[in-house]
């Protein structure tokens, strides 16, 4: 029986977040091995992969505000300057994964990307659906879209998978991070939470080191659990990719005790 799987590396794990537009294509090579273990490991595995933009999009959006709005000449410019760093960090990713025999597609999501006030509110599903009927992994990425009310913003993948969950249901959705998962205030791992726990837990919850306009751990957290809460069945893990083994062991076996589970 199939099992559909969301993945995410995250942006300060395949980039390094403390120096713009700098990837880190050892970690992104090692990644995408362990994804191409899997899926020949596994043959009942579906993988939609997202990557966040790290220090390419990040760094190019925080000068302009684009996450807030896209009006000015200047700002259209500066949303131009994003999605053009967003596309070349996942060409770097793209060409590494298929260089390691994982069959990914590009799909680039500010083609269609339509959003109403910082919601995403529409994406093309049929390039995504087609790919999964052909035995392909979709790779989406954080990207800019236009914005009915904003004018321009951005999408992180965590936005992404929040609006592909209810259309193609997964059973997991698995965040790679630098970070082992999700730290309280003395640093220690959190090993799960539920959405009835985020009250208690929000002013512990650690943000992320370097430049993040699409607001950090707390808010991925946040989406997440929301996110479980409105689809049954649902699991979220987050977990450090960082440690060679722990990807392929995550997607391999559903049971593996890896970092923080979210929920219900």
């Amino acid at each position: 029986m199939t099992e559909r799987v969301f993945l995410k590396l995250g942006g300060s794990l395949i980039t390094d977040k403390s120096r713009p537009y700098t990837p880190r294509p050892e970690v992104i090579r090692q990644l995408a091995e362990e994804v191409r273990e899997a899926l020949d490991a596994r043959p009942d595995l579906e993988l939609v992969i997202g990557h966040g933009s790290g220090s390419f999009g990040h760094a190019a959006a925080a000068p302009y505000g684009t996450r807030q709005g896209v009006r000015t000449p200047r700002e259209w410019r500066g949303f131009a300057e994003v999605a053009a760093a967003a596309a070349r960090l996942n060409r770097i990713v793209t060409d590494l994964f298929l260089e390691a025999g994982a069959p990914v597609l590009s799909l680039q999501p500010s083609a269609s990307a339509r959003c109403r006030d910082g919601e995403l509110v529409h994406l093309e599903m049929a390039p995504i659906l087609a790919a999964l009927a052909r035995g392909l992994v979709p790779l989406i990425y954080g990207d800019v879209a236009l914005d009915e009310v904003r004018g321009g913003t951005i999408v992180s993948t965590e936005d992404l998978f929040v609006y592909l969950a209810p259309v193609l249901s997964p059973q997991r959705i698995l965040l790679a991070t630098r970070v082992a998962g999700v730290l309280d205030a003395d640093g220690r791992v959190i090993p799960a939470i539920s959405p009835a726990d985020l009250p208690a837990l929000r002013p512990s919850l650690r943000g992320t080191r370097g430049t993040d306009v699409t607001g950090g751990m707390a808010s991925k957290v946040e989406q997440m659990a929301a996110l479980v809460e409105r689809c049954p069945g649902l699991t979220v893990q987050i977990f450090s990719g960082e440690t060679p083994g722990i990807l392929s062991s995550v997607l391999l076996n559903a049971g593996v005790t890896a970092g923080t589970r979210i929920h219900r």
